[in-house]
């Protein structure tokens, strides 16, 4: 096809040709800016919500859509920087939890040896654990530990509870045992939007006594979108950012196809998510991912999938326009 507006209309018709994410060419993360990256797997979450893993396959059906100019930020990114789809981390032994953490590991470790900053969809959010056990104090990071930019609805520092359902490194405990480890900084990180349904009172403690700088969705609520960014752009500053988004910091409206679903309290609106995620725009952002998506309880219309495109989309056209600007300073 070589008449660039036909090319162009068919390109967005998602149910039309190879599913690449956001019809990225399917290629190794050597010379590339940004990796796609899918993490299909469910194993970290115990034995509950395990259609999680399927999350990459769908969000690939839709993500042709979405793939469009940034209109706030002028930047198309898919022109504006090399990115690929790298493909799936494959787990052969995928209802072994600890395993699969140490094989996404390994995966990222090449991806961050070949300079290229990974995008990924879960997963469940185990999957964060094992990226950052690559990405912290890594080449992209430059040997320094990692600053969360991580929205959610729970913790997940969970040091109460050794492991969840015979998961150790499971998808509640990664924000602890990365900090043990050196991978991550608290004191330099956010974790906004908590409002999960607390099996004590003290449920927060934990992060507290990380040193992780906490908004619950309370106090984001009397704080305002404005005052809590000014706060992650302080608390991130120069470091190395990795982003984390579960998508059950959104309200349930928004994203219905999500594991542990928080319906109590109204969460995030997608504008709301998004102001927050663009917190970190113009910082040294060496990676993200979009977490917990369950298709299999998703409306006839994907909009969850749609909704994490949307998010990944963000993230991705950062990190370009980041490309774009060092690009222009080496030059």
């Amino acid at each position: 096809m070589t008449d660039p507006y036909q090319k162009s209309m068919m390109e967005n018709l998602y149910w039309w040709g190879i599913p690449t994410m956001f019809r990225t060419p399917h290629e190794g993360p050597e010379g590339q800016d940004i990796a796609l990256v899918g993490v299909p797997h469910s194993t970290g979450n115990g034995t509950t919500e395990r259609d999680q893993h399927l999350g990459p396959r769908a969000l690939r059906h839709v993500s042709a859509v979405q793939r469009r100019a940034h209109m706030d930020f002028q930047i198309d990114p898919w022109n504006s920087a090399k990115i690929a789809d790298v493909g799936d981390v494959p787990f052969p032994r995928a209802n072994d939890n600890e395993d699969c953490i140490e094989r996404i590991t390994e995966f990222y470790k090449d991806i961050d040896a070949a300079g290229a900053r990974p995008v990924s969809i879960g997963g469940d959010h185990s999957i964060t654990g094992g990226i950052v056990q690559a990405l912290g104090c890594g080449k992209l990071a430059q040997n320094q530990p990692v600053s969360f930019l991580h929205l959610d609805a729970h913790t997940d520092v969970f040091t109460k509870v050794d492991h969840f359902l015979g998961a150790k490194k499971s998808a509640a405990h990664w924000g602890a045992y990365l900090a043990d480890q050196g991978k991550v900084d608290p004191s330099r990180s956010m974790q906004i939007g908590l409002r999960g349904h607390p099996r004590s009172l003290d449920w927060l403690q934990p992060s507290y006594d990380y040193g992780y700088n906490v908004v619950t969705m309370k106090e984001f609520r009397k704080r305002g979108l404005e005052e809590v960014v000014a706060q992650t752009k302080e608390v991130l500053g120069d470091r190395p950012v990795y982003i984390t988004f579960d998508l059950d910091c959104l309200d349930p409206t928004v994203a219905p196809a999500v594991s542990n679903l928080e319906p109590g309290e109204k969460g995030f609106d997608i504008d709301e998510a998004v102001g927050i995620i663009r917190a970190a725009r113009g910082l040294n952002i060496i990676g993200g991912d979009v977490v917990c998506m369950m298709p299999t309880k998703d409306s006839p219309n994907n909009i969850t999938a749609l909704t994490a495109a949307a998010v990944m989309f963000e993230m991705i056209s950062m990190i370009a326009e980041n490309t774009v600007a060092q690009n222009s300073l080496s030059s």
